[in-house]
């Protein structure tokens, strides 16, 4: 079977009706390289990358793009509230309001499907911040953590704290994906968003920490790549470089 069978077999077995449209011949392009060519690639769970595709459309705000693969999400059975999670997980690296807009569709879609989730967090005010810290410390190191709020300016204290409070705290500690896989949704935001290569460098080192292999790293921003293009995909490959081949 050659590329275009495989990207239109692949495509079909997805979705439900042919929703090329307009551009007949740009559709095409991408539907080949995306299912011919990026699907084809690599032995991630199917899962897995419809989960890396939300948080790239939820960090993009490419709304269509996400309308889409969550619908294939929920068909390759992935849990509606994990698709949640995916979603809330960016929070922290792409702002409120975006993540608000995002869930928006997310919500629509479930309604429209009379989908429920239930509430996945775990923390509580008294228990938010030391259980923030603790999973932080498991991806960073708990010297750096505990250095990181030691060594803070008195004007910078707060943002040592929220960091461990509100962005490990709140959402690290939820129930839904486990932190390996939290670490690699971060990578994918970090990757999109592009500009923060110094938290990039961070979570790249983060998720070796956590079990995440380089050849894993490398799949997954091959999955980035046809909705983040080639130099932000080049530019993380550079860091998992830099980061896994180090003599």
């Amino acid at each position: 079977m050659n590329r275009v069978e495989k990207a239109k077999q692949l495509y079909a077995h997805f979705h439900d009706q042919d929703i090329l449209e307009n551009d007949l011949e740009f559709q095409n392009i991408m539907k080949n390289y995306i299912y011919g060519d990026i699907y084809q690639h690599g032995s991630l769970d199917i899962k897995l990358r419809e989960f890396i595709v939300i948080v790239i459309s939820t960090t993009n705000q490419t709304f269509k793009t996400l309308r889409e693969h969550v619908e294939i999400a929920l068909k390759v059975k992935a849990g509606p509230e994990t698709i949640k999670e995916v979603i809330y997980q960016c929070t922290p690296y792409i702002g409120f309001g975006k993540v608000q807009e995002a869930l928006d569709v997310v919500n629509e879609i479930f309604q429209q499907k009379d989908i429920s989730t239930k509430t996945m967090g775990t923390v509580q005010e008294d228990t938010r911040f030391e259980k923030g810290f603790d999973v932080q410390s498991a991806a960073f190191g708990r010297d750096n953590i505990q250095s990181g709020h030691d060594h803070a300016l008195p004007e910078l204290k707060h943002i040592q704290n929220y960091l461990s409070a509100h962005c490990f705290g709140d959402f690290y500690t939820r129930q839904g994906l486990d932190l390996a896989t939290r670490e690699l949704m971060t990578f994918v935001m970090l990757a999109t968003l592009g500009g923060c290569e110094n938290q990039l460098r961070a979570h790249t080192t983060a998720n070796i920490q956590v079990g995440n292999t380089r050849e894993t790293l490398i799949e997954v921003i091959t999955q980035c790549q046809p909705y983040i293009g080639f130099p932000r995909t080049l530019n993380a490959i550079n860091i998992i470089n830099e980061i896994t081949l180090k003599k």
